[in-house]
């Protein structure tokens, strides 16, 4: 299944405008990035969006929703390409400033596992289409700031990794994988 980028701004937009609960805890952060450290994906654009909950500001769950077009290389050889992430993570923060109702910053480290998903469609017409969905990892460290009650701005540094079941057992079960890259990102963040 192809994920079109309109389908995920729509879903975005549609989260963003939707109903939320009272909480001051829930948060949605959508995100224009770049990939890097990675030789294939260096410099290529990415987009998602951030969802999660954190008590008292502390330590919550987030949910990552990125989505990198052209991952591998504006068509060429690899024809058109992509990587999805859909990850849940565990998120750490340490409040600062005023408030978290406003004038605050919070810096944050967040660990988790999900799905990273690569597809590709090389050859004449897309004749070769390879799609892998592997289990997945990524860590990360930002800081979100909130210059109002409402609206902040959020900035990150995340790794991204596959991770494999492995035949051999070396004491963990998992093999990380070759599949791996960073991201960078910035976006906004609406509570």
């Amino acid at each position: 299944m192809r994920v079109s980028p309109k389908l995920m701004i729509l879903v975005a937009a549609v989260l963003i405008c939707a109903p939320r609960a009272a909480s001051a805890d829930t948060y949605l952060a959508p995100f224009l990035g770049v990939n890097f450290a990675n030789n294939s994906g260096d410099g290529r654009s990415n987009f998602g969006a951030n969802g999660g909950w954190m008590a008292n500001g502390i330590i919550g769950a987030e949910f990552d929703l990125g989505y990198a077009p052209s991952f591998f290389g504006n068509q060429g050889l690899f024809g058109s390409n992509s990587v999805l992430d859909v990850m849940g993570n565990i998120i750490v923060g340490v409040p600062a400033g005023r408030s978290r109702h406003g004038g605050s910053v919070r810096p944050y480290g967040t660990l988790g596992f999900g799905l990273l998903r690569s597809e590709v469609n090389a050859g004449p017409s897309g004749t070769a289409h390879i799609t892998n969905n592997d289990p997945g990892m990524n860590a990360g460290v930002g800081v979100m700031g909130f210059p109002s009650r409402r609206v902040g701005v959020r900035g990150d540094v995340r790794y991204f990794r596959d991770v494999h079941s492995q035949n051999v057992p070396n004491g963990f079960g998992i093999d990380f994988g070759s599949f791996h890259f960073w991201r960078a990102s910035f976006g906004l963040v609406i509570r």
